[in-house]
């Protein structure tokens, strides 16, 4: 089965092994005894790049899965559209 983010599937991975090196070098911060401002600039870059891949992957999913699931009509398409919605609010909530 593909995902709507198949297509950008390499993109994606790229940036996360990014945000992986940046929350490895936050790590080492704390290790180091960075003063703690410095750290909270890195964690809040992290925590802007893992939203913007979060952004992503929800265009994918909306352009994706649930225009094929609107396409089909039926109950299909309500629960993908509520599954959208509940995403997009974790996603706020955060």
């Amino acid at each position: 089965m593909s995902h709507g983010y198949s297509a950008d599937k390499e993109a994606v991975l790229k940036r996360l092994k990014r945000i992986e090196g940046q929350v490895r070098g936050i790590e080492r911060m704390v290790e180091e005894d960075t003063y703690c401002i410095d750290v909270l600039t890195q964690v809040s870059a992290a925590t802007k790049a893992l939203q913007s891949v979060a952004l992503v992957l929800v265009g994918d999913h909306l352009n994706h899965c649930v225009a094929d699931a609107i396409v089909q009509g039926g109950t299909q398409a309500q629960e993908k559209i509520q599954e959208a919605q509940d995403a997009i609010a974790r996603l706020v909530r955060s």
